[in-house]
């Protein structure tokens, strides 16, 4: 079928003109996603925040050479070790006309601190102990220990900044499918699985974006994505299958963008509390049973790096470590000498969600089977998956991409995953908890990048999860648009440009 899908698909390549590919009306853009939004409230966020990225502002912005700079705030100073306070923006209002201010950026955090609300995006903030409203345009942020990722932590999800009085009037649910910002673009239209509509905000702060409209939609086959491009249906796509990058980009009709490490760390996430994962043994087998050079070549076609840490090269605290070598001969000795040496079956759910994830479970399931591991493989629904994974609804082994896209610091990339009690987590080692809450309460650049070393070397030891490899960006535009990708994985509408 695959081969059948690249063959139609060289054809339409080469029958189908870009000369309409060019947006029907001067300023709008579609863009072709492989995964349908589900919700749109940033402080409750199960999927990437590319779609809030353009309705919501945070208090600090990254610019494109990813260096911090004002947004909704103009200014933040340390007042003491735990203490930070951001001067606020003034004459900024929400897409209603409701006030931003002070009691909004209180209002925004507390909402997500709040133990009751169980907020799956808590990780990111969990350090802030108190919001503190000082006047209308001066918030004061204290932190439970020295936290030097506070000004970073500002900059993404959850701490996009919402409208108090809308989301107590509409209530949750309602604010997700019709949420309200500060933000570049306000949602016209919420069509589950089909669409999300987006119209530039023409008070907006930073002045009115180029790009009048912008359309989100969901087109979970890939080929059917390019086919999309191809015929002018959309403009821009996200996630082009890398064996398809050279016939798009031969075309001579269609550009692609590639972000060298610009794309999330895949991982097989382990319940390492259950038998016979508690076991360590049984996770470095595993660990080496996976032929991850293999994989990245043959199946991913180089678009990823093989890697032994969760911290990507542009992070803070990154540390190369190597990868586990492939040795299923010593893989099947250390599953012996566990207690099992005619291996055993097991559950593993890999989503049709990362750059050919689907087709590097199988790899994986037939890679796990030659050392006696039978794996018995699913591929969940993306709507669903998402859901099970921080409900611990999921399966013993399972596939899921992190990164630090969120700061560009190995501390998004590892506490979410990697402490016990986090909703993304299914790690339970004190030694490596300890080491977590280390690094949020050490504050000298030098001593943060020593443990966060320690904590990768603990990583490599223990193999709490199997990490793979770090994938690449890879997107394809029609050529009436001008857009370079980012590190930090962002599609920020308001810098796309149309050519004339």
């Amino acid at each position: 079928m695959r081969r059948f899908l690249t063959v139609w698909l060289a054809i339409a390549l080469g029958s189908v003109s870009l000369g309409a590919a060019a947006p029907a009306g001067a300023s709008e853009v579609v863009i072709g996603r492989p995964a349908s939004t589900t919700g749109m409230d940033p402080g409750f966020l199960r999927e990437a925040a590319t779609l809030v990225d353009n309705i919501f502002d945070t208090l600090v912005l990254r610019d494109s050479h990813m260096t911090l700079v004002p947004g909704l705030a103009l200014s933040w100073t340390p007042v003491d070790d735990t203490t930070w306070e951001f001067k606020l923006r003034p004459g900024v209002t929400f897409q209603d006309g409701e006030p931003f201010d002070a009691a909004a950026v209180k209002f925004t955090l507390d909402r997500v601190l709040d133990p009751a609300a169980k907020a799956p995006t808590i990780s990111y903030i969990r350090t802030i102990k108190s919001v503190d409203v000082v006047d209308p345009l001066t918030v004061r942020i204290a932190t439970k220990a020295p936290d030097p990722l506070l000004p970073t932590r500002m900059s993404r999800y959850p701490a996009y900044i919402v409208p108090p009085a809308y989301v107590t009037q509409v209530g949750q649910a309602a604010f997700a499918r019709k949420p309200i910002g500060t933000g570049p673009y306000k949602v016209t239209e919420f069509v589950p699985d089909d669409h999300v509509t987006m119209v530039a905000n023409p008070n907006y702060w930073r002045g009115k974006p180029a790009i009048d409209t912008v359309i989100w939609r969901p087109i979970p086959d890939a080929t059917a994505r390019i086919a999309a491009l191809l015929a002018g249906e959309v403009q821009l796509i996200e996630g082009v299958p890398v064996e398809l990058v050279p016939a798009v980009a031969n075309s001579g009709q269609a550009d692609i963008v590639r972000v060298p490490y610009g794309g999330l760390t895949v991982y097989l996430g382990l319940k390492s509390a259950e038998k016979p994962l508690d076991d360590v043994r049984v996770r470095r087998a595993l660990s080496m049973a996976i032929d991850r050079e293999g994989i990245v070549k043959e199946i991913l076609k180089g678009y990823a790096t093989v890697t032994g840490t969760q911290v990507g090269p542009f992070d803070f605290g990154y540390k190369p470590v190597a990868p586990p070598a492939y040795d299923p001969k010593a893989a099947k000795a250390l599953l012996a000498e566990a207690g099992y040496p005619d291996g055993f079956a097991i559950r593993m759910q890999v989503p049709r969600r990362y750059i050919s994830s689907a087709e590097v479970g199988q790899a994986i399931a037939q890679q796990l089977a030659a050392i006696g591991v039978k794996a018995d493989l699913e591929v969940p629904e993306w709507s669903v998956y998402q859901q099970q994974v921080p409900a611990g609804k999921q399966a013993p082994i399972y596939m899921l991409a992190w990164g630090s896209t969120q700061t560009l610091d190995a501390d998004a990339a590892l506490f979410a995953i990697l402490r016990s009690g986090e909703p993304y987590s299914t790690v339970a080692l004190p030694a490596l908890d300890t080491l977590l809450d280390q690094s949020r309460a050490t504050i000298a650049p030098a001593a943060r990048s020593e443990v966060f070393a320690k904590i990768q070397d603990l990583d490599a030891a223990e193999v709490p999860l199997l990490t793979l490899y770090g994938e690449d960006a890879v997107y394809a535009k029609s050529r009436a648009v001008v857009f370079t990708g980012r590190p930090d994985a962002r599609i920020p509408v308001f810098d796309i440009r149309l050519n004339e």
